[in-house]
C-alpha cells in the first residue's frame, strides 16, 4: 500500500473517493447474485427463464459497452461513472413495478448498462492516475473494492430477502448505488483526461471490428469470453444447485468465500505481475478456475462447496485484475475506454449466453453436468492462452509462463 503515499495528495483523494464509490456499487450489484434466481422462481419462472433473466443483464452490458467506451475516451470518465451509478440506483426500484418475466428481463437489461458504464469509467480513470511501472499494483489495490463488495453483497442480499422481503432488498440496493453516486460526484477528474478528446477522436476512427480482431486484443477477449461463459453458468445455478442437493449452506456464503479469496490473491498478484510479467499469473488463474469447476461438480457438503468457492475466487480475482493490466499495457491512454470495452465485452458476452445455454442443458442434464461443461470450457481457455497469446506458439508459451515480455505492449 506504500504506493498511495508516493502519489500527489489530489490523486490520492480521487482514488479514495473512487474506491468508496466502487465498493458501494459492487455491493449493490452483488446483492442480487443469490437473490434474483430465487426471485424469478418465486414468480413462477422455469429454469430456462431463470437463465434468460440473468442473461438479460449481460445483454445490456454488451449493447452499450462500446458506446460507453467511446464516451469515456472522447468526453469524460467521471460522466460515465455517474451514469453507471445513477442507473444502478434507478433500476432496482423498477423491479418492484414489474409483474411478468418479460418486463423483468427488460429491466435487467437496463440495469446491465450501469455495470458497463461504471466499470469502464472506473478502470480508465484509475489507469490514468497510475504510474506506468506500478500499474498492475495500483489496479489490483483499487480493484479490491470488487471482491469486498462481492463478499458483502450476497450475504446482505440473502439476509434481507429471507429475513424481510424483496421490497426491502431492492430499496437497499438502490440506496447503495445512490451513495456510490455521491462519492463519485466528489472526484476531480484530472485535466489531462478532460483535454485528450482530439487524440481520442483519432483513435475512434479505427473500425471496431478491426480493433476486435487485432492480435493485441482478440486472445484476451476470447479467453475472457470462455471464462465468462463458465462464470455465468456458475453464478446462475450454484444457488439452485445448493437448494437441490439439500446442503445446509446459505448460497451467499459461497460467493462470500470466493470474494474473500479474490481479495487476498489480488494483494499478491498485482505487484508481482509488475515485476514478473502478466502471463504466468493469467495461466495460474485459469488452472485454478478450471479446478474450481471440477470440485464444484463433485460437491455434496458445505466444506467442499466452500472449497470450490475459494478456488473460483483465486481464479477470477487474478484473471480479471491481471487481464485489465494486460489490456492497459496494450492500449494508448486515448483509446483506453474503447479497449477496455472490447476486451471486457468478451467476459460480458460469455455471461450473457451462459445462463440460457446452461439453462437449456439443465432441463436435459442435472446441475452437476453443467459444472462438468464449465470445467471443459475453462481448460479450453487455458489451452487458448498458452498457445495463442503471442506472435507464435513458442513465444506464446514463453509469455504465458513469464519467460518473455509481452510483444504487444505499447507503453
Amino acid at each position: 500500500m506504500k504506493i498511495f503515499w508516493e502519489i500527489e495528495a489530489q490523486q490520492r483523494q480521487n482514488l479514495l473517493m473512487l474506491f468508496a464509490a466502487s465498493l458501494l456499487f459492487w455491493s449493490s450489484v452483488a446483492s442480487m447474485l443469490p437473490t434474483i434466481p430465487q426471485y424469478v422462481e418465486d414468480m413462477g419462472g422455469t429454469k430456462q427463464q431463470v437463465g434468460l433473466v440473468i442473461s438479460s443483464f449481460s445483454i445490456g452490458l454488451i449493447l452499450f459497452r462500446t458506446i460507453i467506451g467511446r464516451l469515456a475516451d472522447q468526453h469524460s470518465r467521471k460522466l460515465v461513472l455517474l451514469i453507471g451509478s445513477s442507473i444502478g440506483a434507478i433500476a432496482p426500484l423498477c423491479y418492484l413495478l414489474v409483474d411478468s418475466i418479460g418486463l423483468l428481463m427488460f429491466m435487467r437489461g437496463f440495469h446491465g448498462i450501469s455495470l458497463a458504464a461504471f466499470t469502464t469509467g472506473y478502470l480508465a480513470l484509475v489507469t490514468d492516475l497510475s504510474p506506468v511501472d506500478k500499474r498492475g499494483e495500483l489496479l489490483s489495490y483499487m480493484n479490491l473494492a470488487t471482491p469486498i463488495g462481492l463478499a458483502i453483497g450476497p450475504a446482505l442480499g440473502g439476509f434481507i430477502q429471507a429475513g424481510v422481503n424483496n421490497t426491502a432488498l431492492f430499496v437497499t440496493i438502490s440506496g447503495l448505488s445512490w451513495l456510490s453516486w455521491l462519492f463519485t460526484s466528489q472526484v476531480r477528474e484530472p485535466q489531462k483526461v478532460q483535454e485528450m478528446a482530439p487524440e481520442a477522436k483519432e483513435a475512434a476512427s479505427i473500425p471496431l471490428w478491426q480493433l476486435v480482431i487485432s492480435p493485441r486484443m482478440r486472445i484476451p477477449a476470447l479467453v475472457l469470453l470462455l471464462v465468462g461463459l463458465s462464470f455465468g453458468g456458475v453464478t446462475t445455478f450454484v444457488p439452485l444447485f445448493i437448494r437441490e442437493i439439500g446442503v445446509n449452506l446459505n448460497p451467499g456464503l459461497y460467493f462470500t468465500a470466493a470474494a474473500i479469496a479474490s481479495f487476498n490473491i489480488r494483494l499478491l498478484t498485482g505487484p508481482a505481475s509488475d515485476r514478473y510479467g502478466r502471463g504466468i499469473f493469467i495461466t495460474g488463474s485459469l488452472i485454478s478456475f478450471g479446478l474450481a469447476m471440477l470440485v464444484l461438480s463433485q460437491a455434496q457438503s458445505p466444506q467442499v462447496l466452500l472449497l470450490a468457492g475459494v478456488m473460483q475466487g483465486l481464479g477470477t480475482g487474478t484473471i480479471l485484475s491481471i487481464m485489465v493490466a494486460l489490456l492497459s499495457d496494450r492500449s494508448l491512454s486515448t483509446e483506453r475506454g474503447i479497449v477496455y470495452s472490447v476486451g471486457l465485452s468478451g467476459f460480458d458476452l460469455g455471461g450473457a449466453i451462459a445462463p440460457p445455454i446452461f439453462g437449456l442443458f439443465a432441463d436435459l442434464i442435472d446441475y452437476q453436468g453443467i459444472f462438468y461443461l464449465a470445467t471443459i470450457i475453462s481448460f479450453l481457455a487455458l489451452i487458448t492462452f498458452l498457445t495463442q497469446s503471442g506472435k507464435n506458439l513458442s513465444h506464446s508459451l514463453r509469455f504465458a509462463t513469464s519467460r518473455e515480455a509481452d510483444i504487444y505492449a505499447v507503453e
